[in-house]
Parts: C-alpha cells; sequence; structure tokens
C-alpha cells in the first residue's frame, strides 16, 4: 500500500488536514506500507515558502514521516505538459475562453437553470468545437476537456469504475459506475488548463499518483464527486487507478466545515495553546 497528503502551502493546516494526514499515515503503517508527502504549489500566486515549511513542522510534530524530498507540483510541470499533449492529440481538449462571469450568464436564461458539478458550475459548451481541432496544443490558454467526445473515447473500456472503502457524501461504498449520461450532464467540460497557470487540480493530481504510485488515496468526503473525473483521465491516459478511502469531513461546532481561513483551529494555534498530538488525534476522532 501507498498513501499520500497532498496538500497546498496557500495557509495553515487545520484539523481537517490532520485527519487526513494522519489517516493516510495510519492505513500504510498498518499495511506495512509507505505515506509520501506532496506539495501542490501549482497556485504559485498564493503559495508561500513559509506556508510550505509550516507543512513540514506541524506533520512533524503530529509524528507523521516521510520519505524525502518530497514531490513538488512546480518541478513536474514537463509531466503534466505530456499529459496536456496526449489528450490534445487524441482530439479531447479543446480552448476556452469564457470567464466566470460569461458562463454564469450563458446558464441565466430559463432553459439553462445553472448546476453546480465538482468542478463548479456546469460549463453550457459555448466554446465547444463541432469537431476535434488541428495543429499543436495553444499554450497560455484554458483547455477543457470535451467530455462527451472522452466518454465516446472509452466507450469499448466500459464501464468504468472505481473502488471506495470511505462512505462519499452519498454514502456509496464498493465498486462505483461511471454512468456516460451522468458524466456528461452532471461533471460536463471540465478544465485541465488554466491560462498562464498551466496544469489545472484534476490533471495534475492524475498525474502525479500515477507517476508516484500511489495504491490508495486518502482524502476528504468533499472529493467524492471529483473521483469521477480522475479515473476518466486515469483510463484516457493508461494509467492505474488507485482505490479511494473518502473520510468525513471535520467540522466546527456549528456544523460548518473548517476551512484554510478558518486560522483560528490552525493546528500550529493548538500547539501554541499546549495540545499534543494524541489531544489532536482524541479531538478528531483517530
Amino acid at each position: 500500500m501507498k498513501t499520500r497528503f497532498a496538500p497546498s502551502p496557500t495557509g495553515p493546516l487545520h484539523l481537517g488536514h490532520a485527519y487526513s494526514a494522519l489517516l493516510a499515515f495510519d492505513m500504510a503503517q498498518a499495511a506495512g506500507g509507505r505515506f509520501l508527502l506532496r506539495i501542490d504549489d501549482l497556485d504559485l500566486s498564493r503559495a508561500r515558502p513559509e506556508w510550505e515549511q509550516q507543512i513540514y513542522d506541524d506533520l512533524h510534530w503530529l509524528g507523521l514521516h516521510w520519505p524525502t524530498p518530497c514531490r513538488r507540483e512546480s518541478n513536474h510541470m514537463a509531466d503534466y505538459d505530456a499529459a496536456l499533449d496526449q489528450l490534445w492529440d487524441m482530439g479531447l481538449l479543446y480552448p476556452c475562453g469564457c470567464t466566470r462571469r460569461d458562463i454564469r450568464e450563458a446558464l441565466s436564461a430559463p432553459q439553462d437553470a445553472p448546476r453546480e458539478g465538482p468542478d463548479g458550475l456546469i460549463y453550457p459548451g459555448t466554446c465547444r468545437p463541432d469537431r476535434p481541432l488541428a495543429g499543436p496544443r495553444p499554450k497560455n490558454q484554458t483547455l477543457r476537456l470535451n467530455m462527451d467526445a472522452a466518454m465516446r473515447h472509452v466507450r469499448e473500456a466500459l464501464p468504468l469504475t472505481f473502488t471506495e472503502s470511505g462512505a462519499g457524501l452519498s454514502g456509496e461504498t464498493g465498486e462505483i459506475l461511471l454512468s456516460r449520461n451522468a458524466m456528461i450532464n452532471n461533471v460536463g467540460d471540465v478544465v485541465l488548463s488554466r491560462r498562464d497557470a498551466g496544469a489545472a487540480y484534476h490533471l495534475a493530481v492524475v498525474v502525479d499518483d500515477a507517476a508516484q504510485g500511489i495504491t490508495h488515496v486518502v482524502r476528504g468526503a468533499d472529493l467524492f464527486d471529483a473521483t469521477r473525473i480522475h479515473v476518466l483521465l486515469q483510463t484516457l491516459l493508461d494509467v492505474a487507478t488507485p482505490r479511494y478511502h473518502h473520510h468525513m469531513l471535520i467540522r466546527d461546532d456549528h456544523g460548518k466545515r473548517l476551512a484554510k481561513r478558518d486560522d483560528a483551529r490552525a493546528i500550529a494555534v493548538y500547539r501554541a495553546e499546549g495540545m499534543t498530538p494524541e489531544d489532536i488525534r482524541q479531538k478528531i476522532g483517530l
């Protein structure tokens, strides 16, 4: 078994991060496997060295250890470019110049009531071409996956499935089926590369997990629906699909999901107040 924890250095780790990291570490340790730390620093405008160092400090304090050096996504742009080239050559990507406001306005018509998918508002297809685009992959443009074309491309590999050992938000466990209609209607044409920013999360996480040989992905239930995108990309890129374990979300006393802006519940604050790693484990139910 090989698990991983992949935080972004854009703010302090909170109790939800502690739960995810500790659970992934414990599962790997119990199976005699390996736990890896990966730094998701693709958002260079928000990533900060001090937050990255805080990640190391907090996780070491919690008792976690991992092989070094850990993978930093900003050092592997060539890997993501290669994957984008592969998908482009398959005729599955297209440039999109729509802003979030454009998408909201396009979905404001009565017949197109806005719906949320795992990548935000489900894209209405404004820039989707009628046929695959020729020529080299355009640079510094937002690129979307043509979901209908992608699902047609893998039709012979259907049914697409993944194994879930957690609960997700909907309580689904076991073998989860990816329905073609659901992928088109409830996921849509997701962004895989952003203008002037390179690979988007959905592509990077698939490439990273494959490169590191991750066998079990342990993460919050809020990412359960995004797993459908990742399994499709794994199939298109011909890489292995890990097993998934989506765990419960840690919430505050009012039931609100914790976020990085919730600094009062940062691990570093609890450390400064004199709590121990065992106190943290008890607080989050581990």
